[in-house]
């Protein structure tokens, strides 16, 4: 008889999420991934007629698991603003059947922060003691709350534009995240001496522009759904060490990487790694003559993977 996929919603995920160790998680994908264990095809885009939006299809194989997945995420055209949400369906590759349909939104926050994490452990300089953080929205607390553990972060200086927007209650929400906490009082603030600047907006165009840091620093960035949205300015790609998620598929769609690929004579040959490689030892740390810019565009496979864990804490 086939089977309906358990349903399971937002705070049911959030609720489970809390329970596993999701960068853990994800460095095991990426090392599956180098092992050929694991299949990303390139994420898919397909737009609505008349501009009314879009929405893309993430895929994923865990061969191990026995799962693949796909998560689809609308980008709705409104009025009152886009309206973005996003769905993971979980299927067994034994049985053909749907295991779980899962609320993407807490799987998207966690796994994109989550990978950022994964990518500061790898690449950042281990005696690295200055964070900055650019943004305040729940992607970018996720980002602090992963990664604060990371390195003796002797200060942690958190700066959005959105700030001043914020209640009390969200303001708090931050300041609880660590004690080395503080909300810098300006982006130059807050990047003053910065040994990694994570980027964590959702900004369709640059906020930084790297020739402004003072020394060599990691720059982490993020993907939002605005086309070819991009928070580092593209030429700035030319001189920096660039590695990504994974480099069969983000050079297709981060937005500073096509520019740069069109306007700046950039190529994605120059990329130097990306998180399977760097994982499994195929590719060095940077030295840190330059700059080193990791950018992340998010795989299917990050959520088939969390939904998979999400789905076996369930049911057991």
């Amino acid at each position: 008889m086939p089977s309906a996929p358990y349903v399971m919603n937002q705070a049911q995920a959030r609720e489970l999420l809390g329970q596993v160790d999701v960068p853990q998680i994800l460095r095991k994908l990426f090392h599956d991934l180098a092992a050929g264990q694991a299949v990303q095809p390139a994420q898919q885009l397909v737009a609505f007629p008349q501009g009314a939006g879009d929405f893309i299809n993430y895929l994923g194989v865990l061969a191990e698991d026995q799962v693949y997945g796909v998560k689809t995420s609308p980008y709705i055209v409104r009025e009152q603003g886009p309206l973005v949400t996003a769905w993971t369906l979980l299927m067994s590759m034994q049985t053909g059947q749907p295991l779980l349909l899962c609320d993407a939104t807490e799987l998207t926050t966690a796994r994109t922060a989550a990978t950022t994490a994964v990518a500061v452990d790898a690449l950042a300089p281990f005696q690295a003691q200055r964070l900055a953080v650019i943004g305040s929205g729940s992607v970018a607390r996720a980002h602090v709350q992963y990664v604060k553990g990371l390195r003796d972060w002797q200060s942690i200086s958190l700066y959005s534009p959105s700030l001043q927007d914020k209640s009390p209650q969200e303001l708090a929400l931050i300041t609880a995240l660590d004690p080395r906490l503080q909300i810098a009082a300006s982006l130059e603030a807050a990047l003053h001496d910065a040994d990694v600047v994570m980027l964590c907006t959702s900004s369709a165009k640059a906020v930084l522009d790297p020739r402004t840091l003072t020394k060599p620093t990691l720059i982490t960035s993020i993907s939002t759904n605005a086309p070819r949205a991009h928070e580092v300015s593209p030429q700035s790609l030319n001189n920096m060490d660039v590695f990504c998620d994974y480099r069969q598929t983000t050079p297709g769609s981060a937005g500073e990487m096509l520019i740069a690929a069109e306007q700046h004579g950039w190529d994605a040959s120059r990329l130097v790694g990306d998180l399977p490689e760097l994982l499994s030892e195929h590719v060095a740390r940077p030295s840190y003559e330059r700059h080193v810019f990791f950018r992340s565009i998010g795989l299917g496979l990050e959520d088939v993977a969390l939904a998979n864990a999400l789905y076996w804490l369930h049911h057991h």
